[in-house]
């Protein structure tokens, strides 16, 4: 999002929301961790290096995963434990933004599309007039972030793809493969 007088500055998001395979979920805890991107590396020494290097392998990430929190079990959270299933979800969030001059300028939108599989599954805890805090833990193998509908990143480790800002990292490795 910009404004004639520059960028707008994001603070918080307001709101977000969770579907699975196109329904919204219910049930849901306050926050979800989106996964990091560890890259892979491989150590580099010998003649010529005054010392060793860690060289990351374009496009190759470690392990992912996304724990998602619920409230309470819920049929929602038996949907992604099934290991047989391809977990797709879509968060979608709403983050204000301010404007240079310290007014609120508006929102933008955030999707973040992710697509795995069960890792772990924690049923929670039964406690009188408390949460059960269950959740399940996805193995990530595609992730996308776009903002305002604009494609940040995109990682799909089954199909080789890497984009970072709309750049293809690994459109010359594929020309090989």
């Amino acid at each position: 999002m910009r404004t004639v007088n520059g960028y707008n500055i994001p603070t918080v998001t307001n709101t977000f929301n969770v579907y699975n395979k196109g329904n919204a979920l219910i049930g849901m805890s306050s926050e979800i961790t989106i996964p990091d991107f560890t890259a892979i590396t491989e150590e580099m020494s010998g003649s010529g290096l005054l010392g060793k290097i860690q060289e990351a392998v374009m496009g190759h990430f470690d392990s992912q995963e996304m724990e998602i929190g619920f409230l309470n079990l819920d049929d929602d959270i038996f949907s992604f434990a099934d290991p047989l299933e391809v977990v797709d979800l879509n968060l979608r969030a709403s983050q204000q933004t301010l404007s240079k001059g310290g007014g609120t300028a508006g929102y933008r939108g955030i999707r973040i599309a992710v697509r795995g599989k069960l890792k772990s599954f924690k049923p929670g805890v039964l406690k009188q007039a408390g949460l059960m805090n269950a959740s399940v833990t996805l193995e990530m193998h595609y992730i996308l972030i776009e903002i305002d509908g604009e494609t940040k990143l995109e990682l799909d480790k089954l199909n080789q793809v890497y984009r970072v800002g709309g750049k293809d990292i690994m459109e010359e490795m594929r020309k090989y493969c």
